[in-house]
Formats: C-alpha cells, structure tokens, sequence
C-alpha cells in the first residue's frame, strides 16, 4: 500500500490553482492531522482570509475533491 503524502498533494494543488483566475490569491494550504481521525486542511489566502476545510478519513484524491468543494 502506497503511504500519501498529503501536504504534497496539497503543495501541488496550491501551485495548479495558483494559474486560476479564480484562486490566484491562494496562498498555501496546510495539511494537520490532530489525531487518529481528525484531518483539516487550512487554506491561506493573499487578502488575509482562511479557510478550514475537513478532510478526515479522506484519500488523497477525496483530499483534493473536498478542497475544491470548500473553495467553490
């Protein structure tokens, strides 16, 4: 079984999203895992604005889905 790294996964997404119209001004997002089964996702935007976004129990990609929902 492959272990994903899913602050990379997240660096990589802030780097495709970045070229968007939409998400140019996403400065970062930070992965945290707070326990066994408690993941977020904090998205960090240019204007001072975050977002917290919950991933518990995602894969990788569900990780990328939900993101993409919470920044809808």
């Amino acid at each position: 079984m492959i272990m994903e790294d899913k602050q990379m996964i997240c660096d990589k997404l802030v780097e495709a999203l970045q070229l968007t119209r939409q998400y140019g001004d996403l400065q970062s997002l930070i992965y945290l895992r707070g326990g066994e089964d408690h993941e977020t996702v904090t998205a960090l935007f240019a204007s001072g604005g975050t977002r917290e976004i919950n991933v518990s129990m995602d894969s990788g990609s569900a990780m990328v889905r939900d993101i993409l929902k919470a920044l809808a």
